[in-house]
């Protein structure tokens, strides 16, 4: 099994009374619950009440192993998975990969140096870092100009994550940093949300859209619907003729597949999702499953493949290990539905959206839904309590309790990229034709001087 996020986690839980023995690689150590990774981003809850171990996780599903580690490929027809720290391949009977997905720029690759996306708690945390040093670097600026480039925030890309860190950083100057701050005013804050296509939260129905974007508006961001970047780099973006002067971007345009997908000689579609058949396996490999982000998986009767969230991975996580048990047994395979509970994004305080069925909520009500959710579906006890508190405070307090900025960088925007140096490699001791090693122009004498070369 490879993967440790949603689905990855479902199925080796699924599996736990199921006679097989399941090792489930992944290079982080931890289960993150991505939908509240922008919380972390904007300071307001800490890393790990976002993460657990996988290990903590798995500890009580006696037939599961977990080894950290990254897998580097797999051959489909000798059945193993080499990863770059095991010593030997990995062999297996049944293959569940759900190696998740990556930030995609579109061909623009450049560009994630200077805009940073959201997948992982690295990326969180230096956008954290970023966001804090803009207004760090505002207060003791001088220059109104350059002022008012370290308090322009631009995100880039109109979906859910977009809409929750734009309304994040609006709330964060709104509330919190307006207070601690002397030198510049809440009201001096500019955020841009930038989205290519006419609406921003274009899966949700257009009514909710609308009061996204209502809702963004009162906020004080600006959203620039039909916006097609053509340029970023370290003071700015570029969107056609106009340009947009900042030293914090963020993007949240697209995602695809992870590039292990790829790798695998199996036909995937542009994103690199590889494409599934209806019990979730791939052409010719029946032992082989993919699901979650990594997987085009097209329902019967429609034409549009299910979203990349965390309820389909889940389900399909579950799904697969019944697939498993019932071609042990040989039982017939059945074909994967996905039930629909919902989708909701929140936009800020008090603020969200929510479709359940044919029900559709908005602001206060639509915000303590959302809440509800994402508390039940942490992983552990512990978080479930902490992240409460957290939330609570801020609530009532408008405090944000993790404004920490980690690392020893004080400029704001991104990290200034130094060219490597030329460095002259150190003299070696050359060997003579009768075999003494000489070393500027002196003889060395192994036992007593070989020890003392290079130090």
């Amino acid at each position: 099994m490879i993967g440790g996020g949603f689905g990855g986690i479902a199925a080796a839980k699924a599996l736990a009374h199921a006679p097989v023995h399941t090792t489930l690689v992944d290079r982080s150590n931890h289960y993150l619950f991505q939908p509240l990774l922008y919380q972390v981003a904007m300071a307001g809850l800490a890393p790990n009440e976002i993460a657990t171990p996988i290990r903590s996780v798995l500890r009580q599903v006696a037939n599961a192993r977990v080894l950290l580690a990254e897998v580097t490929s797999v051959d489909l027809v000798k059945r193993h998975v080499v990863t770059r720290e095991c010593t030997a391949p990995i062999d297996y009977d049944y293959l569940v990969l759900a190696p998740g997905a990556v930030n995609s720029y579109f061909g623009h690759d450049d560009w994630q140096h200077v805009a940073p996306g959201l997948k992982d708690l690295d990326d969180a945390v230096e956008i954290r870092r970023r966001v804090l040093l803009a207004f760090e670097a505002a207060e003791r600026e001088p220059d109104p100009v350059a002022q008012r480039r370290h308090l322009t925030f631009v995100v880039i890309g109109g979906g859910a994550t977009g809409v929750e860190l734009a309304g994040a950083i609006a709330e964060l100057a709104t509330f919190v940093l307006s207070r601690d701050f002397r030198s510049i005013r809440s009201d001096a804050t500019r955020v841009v949300l930038v989205e290519g296509g006419p609406r921003v939260l274009a899966a949700f129905d257009p009514e909710l859209s609308q009061r996204a974007a209502e809702s963004l508006h009162e906020m004080g961001v600006e959203v620039m619907p039909n916006a097609r970047v053509t340029g970023i780099d370290e003071r700015g973006v570029a969107i056609g003729d106009m340009r947009i002067e900042a030293s914090t971007v963020l993007w949240a345009a697209g995602v695809r597949a992870s590039p292990l997908c790829e790798r695998l000689g199996l036909p995937v579609d542009r994103s690199g999702h590889v494409e599934v058949l209806p019990d979730c396996s791939v052409p010719g490999y029946p032992e082989v499953f993919v699901i979650g982000d990594a997987a085009k998986f097209v329902p019967k009767g429609e034409t549009r493949p299910l979203p990349g969230v965390s309820p389909v991975a889940m389900q399909q996580g579950r799904f697969v290990a019944r697939m498993i048990a019932y071609s042990i047994e040989n039982r017939e395979r059945g074909v994967f539905q996905y039930v629909d509970k919902g989708s909701m994004a929140t936009i800020g305080r008090r603020r969200a959206v929510a479709a359940v069925g044919k029900l559709k909520l908005s602001g206060f009500i639509a915000w303590l839904a959302w809440l509800t959710v994402h508390i039940f579906y942490l992983i552990d006890f512990r978080s479930k309590v902490v992240v409460l508190f957290d939330w609570a405070w801020s609530y009532f307090t408008y405090q944000r309790g993790s404004r920490l900025i980690t690392g020893h960088r004080l400029d704001a925007g991104a990290p200034e990229r130094r060219p490597a140096l030329a460095v002259d490699a150190p003299a070696l001791p050359a060997a003579s034709s009768s075999g003494e090693l000489h070393l500027h122009g002196e003889v060395l004498k192994p036992s007593a001087d070989l020890g003392r070369v290079g130090t």
